[in-house]
């Protein structure tokens, strides 16, 4: 390696770090907005930070436009920032989803010349992506109309992610009046259990076959009971996780149905997402292919029982869409969240790699 290269290599891991150290949790993003927006103003970037608290930084003024958003928000948990003795970064957000936007400044910051006169990059680190209001794209779907997208998101620096599940959150409540233990009846608890039981054994059956992303995952995310005396609450929240074949619109629609024979339940729904599968052979995908092969790797597509923001810009951006990143996704959100710098610069230069060939042409069936 060059020591060009070296310096480069060095640079965008000291991005990360320094990005990691910040903290950002959903709507307290602007201390790294500022930090990364800076970064790449620095770097040749006209950057700046927008009305949704999204730090954005374009280069290149070809006819192509590549979208490149990835978030910057992370969720709660203090993790002590480190690089151990193996080279991995320890911190909240290195994997989910600091080390995949930082990889896609650092790869934008290094494209050539040629690439820069044939396509325009614009990298976005959102806002709030881990709360209900993808506040961060939301905004930018409705002022930016790309040719070809990349979300940064952990799929490894082999891993091409296709689509993600749907979501919908459903919240329960039960009310009925105070009586004895003894006595018969149902209790606001047993009512709201009911709904739970109803609403798992539809979620049991519902979808189509194709392993776990085509059915509906169910789970209970809160649950509590009370009372005064007087009258008994209950309440929970349950969340739902959609195949393309079950839209949330229809999903809720099934639940009012088979709920509406509870007179003490009333119900609410929130986090409406629809569910999102790309196609895998297009210009994108042949030349994120041919990159992670001149690496050394073995491409391999994945789908995710989770979402991300992918599943808020789909139906605005109908263009080749991927999810890209360094990073294991079955550490995000753990209190062991962690980093391999070794796969960062991979990843890094299979992005360099592929936006180039696909800004120039230069991609290939692989």
């Amino acid at each position: 390696m060059s020591s060009e290269a070296t310096g480069a290599a060095q640079d965008a891991r000291d991005l990360l770090i320094r990005a990691v150290q910040i903290g950002s949790l959903s709507g307290q993003e602007g201390p790294v907005a500022a930090f990364l927006s800076g970064w790449m103003a620095a770097r040749g970037f006209a950057a700046r930070v927008d009305e949704a608290g999204n730090a954005v930084g374009e280069r290149g003024s070809g006819p192509l436009t590549v979208a490149l958003l990835g978030h910057m928000d992370t969720v709660p948990g203090d993790i002590p920032v480190h690089v151990d003795a193996h080279g991995v970064l320890h911190g909240r957000g290195s994997v989910d989803a600091k080390g995949p936007l930082c990889a896609f400044m650092a790869a934008v910051a290094t494209l050539p010349p040629e690439a820069l006169a044939a396509a325009r990059f614009v990298v976005i680190g959102a806002t709030e992506e881990e709360a209900p209001s993808s506040r961060g794209a939301r905004h930018v779907r409705e002022v930016l109309r790309p040719d070809v997208v990349l979300i940064g998101e952990p799929s490894g620096w082999e891993g091409l992610t296709l689509g993600y599940k749907g979501r919908l959150v459903v919240k329960v409540g039960a009310q009925r009046e105070n009586f004895h233990t003894a006595g018969e009846g149902s209790s606001a608890g047993d009512d709201l259990t009911e709904a739970w039981f109803r609403v798992r054994a539809w979620a049991a059956g519902a979808g189509e076959p194709g392993g776990v992303f085509g059915g509906v995952q169910a789970t209970v995310q809160d649950i509590m009971s009370s009372t005064d005396g007087l009258t008994q609450q209950a309440s929970g929240t349950f969340g739902l996780r959609l195949p393309p074949a079950v839209s949330p619109d229809a999903a809720e629609a099934t639940i009012r149905e088979l709920l509406a024979d509870l007179d003490s339940v009333t119900v609410t729904f929130t986090g409406h997402e629809s569910a999102v599968r790309h196609p895998k052979d297009n210009a994108l995908t042949r030349a994120m292919r041919v990159a992670i092969r001149a690496q050394g790797g073995a491409p391999v597509f994945k789908v995710k029982t989770g979402t991300s923001d992918m599943n808020v810009v789909a139906a605005h951006w109908p263009v080749p869409t991927l999810a890209y990143g360094p990073g294991d996704s079955a550490l995000d959100h753990t209190p062991e969240e962690r980093l391999d710098l070794a796969e960062f610069d991979r990843s890094v230069a299979v992005l360099r790699e592929a936006l180039t060939r696909l800004a120039t042409g230069g991609t290939s069936p692989a």
